[in-house]
């Protein structure tokens, strides 16, 4: 997935009845705020990584180091390089007898729990 970056509009001369006005932009406004929003994916993206980590079903731990090693921080996409993610996530028991947050559907269950904390984080960066 490809983040948008904002584009520095053009300066603007505005002709009007009662005369001409002119429309500047600060020329360092896009360079600012793609530096805020990409502060902020890797703040979100950093932060589901950990939420989900706590949720992952786990015997060895290979499950959870596919989602580091596989995801790309800023990108705005967290992905498990393991074969067995998906079956895992979507195939698999709701809890775990060692642990009852661990199991299927760690993203949607980490999300629920966690995403206000999230927005109001990230928030911080904009």
């Amino acid at each position: 997935m490809s983040l948008s970056k904002i584009k520095q509009p053009n300066d603007q001369n505005i002709q009007t009845s009662d005369g001409t006005a002119r429309l500047s932009w600060d020329t360092t406004f896009a360079v600012r705020k793609n530096q805020d929003f990409l502060s902020a994916q890797k703040y979100v993206d950093s932060e589901v990584l950990r939420g989900c980590t706590a949720r992952v079903p786990f015997q060895t731990g290979a499950l959870a180091r596919s989602g580091q090693s596989a995801t790309t921080i800023g990108s705005g996409e967290v992905n498990y390089s393991a074969v067995y993610a998906r079956y895992q996530y979507y195939n698999t028991a709701q809890t775990r007898s060692y642990d009852a947050n661990r199991g299927v559907k760690w993203f949607e269950r980490m999300k629920a729990a966690e995403k206000e904390s999230i927005m109001r984080g990230a928030k911080q960066y904009l």
